[in-house]
């Protein structure tokens, strides 16, 4: 189980910002367990606290070519590096002190923010990480420019970049979000404008801290008074940036999220999506999200621990909170990719029955295994009543397993399970058990 994570000491850097050129200082301090990424604004009276998320989100107009927050007339303009940072690190909780209205430019680039926070480390926290998997696809666009959101069972980023410039060729990246990803592959990646752009973005006010040291000018012969860190720096700048504006979320995602041609207007409008699908999942009254509601959470290398099978039968991905004995609420995520679908219905796909049914069994095979007293027995099948199949399961399913303990007895035990998706019940079932030494 994944926990959260602060700083383990405050840090400090300063600079300048990239559109307003103003001096800024910004202390990094530990942060309380589900804070989340919260700026204060040190110069001003009152110290005004404005957290990292939707509702502070300043509308477009008012923040042309980056992501900026903000409480009424208070702004903190250009947060998308930092915050691409704090995800690429799994920081999870920081509050971030501010002494002007934009967090420095540094070198365009997520790198001055990676080395202050590293030096300054990381701390476990007594808590579990928070992540919201995407269940349904979402999509949004805007003339040319798209974004899918996909299910999957990490975090993938696909971008396509396409400029009609010369010296901006189509390109292509795919990279899975792990920090070990972020520090090799994006964090050093800066930002760019083309030259043509320089001069008109000056004239509306912005980019008056930038310079060729910290932002890439792209002419007509290629990258001014500068050079690449990479050959595609341009299209791991667009991931790099579209990493921070998701991470407005509040915690880390499991999705595929496939682009082409985003920026920050795009990448929001993709924001507010996938939290009206949160809010949604919500009110059925079992979170698809992948954070507990009660103790017991475990994941799928925790659930091998304490269940005899392994793949391709095991049906369990993971147990979303657990009353040993008594309840237990566990997850299996249907893609096409599992096995069945090759032979069950290839050409309309359908889950096996009997697997749901297994599936069931298998979380409540755990909540009877999970008590130290019955570690190291196998918990086999007696006898299964009052089946029913209501709804087809399908690939893309989230199916949620709710299992009810009924005569729980030293050898044997009943348990009652339902099988749900989208808060519907597809499928029910009494199931028996045998507790045996393994």
């Amino acid at each position: 189980m994944n926990k959260q994570h602060t700083i383990a000491s405050e840090a400090q850097i300063k600079g300048v910002g990239l559109h307003t050129a103003n001096k800024v200082n910004v202390t990094f301090k530990p942060a309380e367990v589900n804070a989340g990424v919260s700026f204060i604004r040190t110069d001003l009276p009152d110290r005004p606290i404005i957290k990292a998320s939707l509702d502070s989100l300043i509308p477009k107009v008012s923040s042309i070519r980056r992501s900026s927050i903000g409480l009424g007339d208070i702004q903190i303009y250009t947060i998308e590096h930092l915050m691409a940072t704090l995800q690429g690190m799994g920081i999870d909780n920081i509050c971030i002190e501010i002494d002007n209205n934009e967090l420095p430019g540094m070198d365009g680039s997520g790198l001055s923010f990676f080395e202050v926070l590293s030096k300054a480390g990381l701390r476990e926290q007594d808590a579990p990480q928070q992540y919201f998997a995407i269940k349904e696809p979402i999509y949004v666009e805007d003339d040319s420019c798209s974004i899918v959101a996909l299910p999957s069972a990490e975090y993938k980023i696909s971008y396509t970049l396409s400029y009609n410039h010369p010296m901006l060729k189509s390109g292509f990246l795919e990279l899975s979000i792990t920090p070990e990803t972020f520090k090799k592959e994006l964090v050093g990646a800066r930002t760019f404008c083309l030259e043509e752009e320089a001069q008109q973005l000056q004239k509306q006010g912005l980019g008056k801290g930038a310079s060729y040291d910290n932002t890439l000018v792209v002419g007509r012969n290629g990258v001014i008074k500068n050079k690449l860190r990479f050959e595609d720096e341009f299209t791991r700048h667009k991931i790099l940036d579209l990493l921070g504006d998701l991470y407005i979320i509040g915690h880390p995602i499991k999705a595929h999220i496939i682009a082409l041609k985003s920026g920050h207007s795009l990448n929001l409008k993709l924001v507010k999506k996938i939290l009206q699908q949160k809010e949604k999942f919500a009110t059925v009254g079992i979170s698809t999200s992948y954070h507990p509601q009660t103790q017991g959470e475990l994941n799928v290398t925790e659930i091998m621990k304490i269940l005899p099978h392994r793949e391709p039968f095991l049906f369990v991905d993971r147990i979303l909170s657990m009353e040993k004995g008594k309840r237990a609420v566990g997850i299996k995520n249907v893609t096409i990719n599992d096995y069945f679908f090759k032979g069950h219905f290839p050409g309309k796909p359908v889950m096996p029955g009997v697997i749901i049914i297994e599936a069931m069994a298998q979380v409540g095979g755990v909540m009877m295994l999970a008590p130290e007293e019955n570690r190291g027995k196998i918990a086999y099948f007696m006898a299964i009543d009052n089946v029913k199949f209501r709804k087809p399961v399908l690939p893309g399913d989230q199916l949620v397993l709710e299992i009810e303990a009924g005569k729980i007895k030293s050898r044997t035990g009943q348990v009652f399970g339902k099988a749900l998706v989208d808060g519907k019940v597809v499928a029910e079932a009494d199931l028996m058990f045998a507790l045996a030494d393994a």
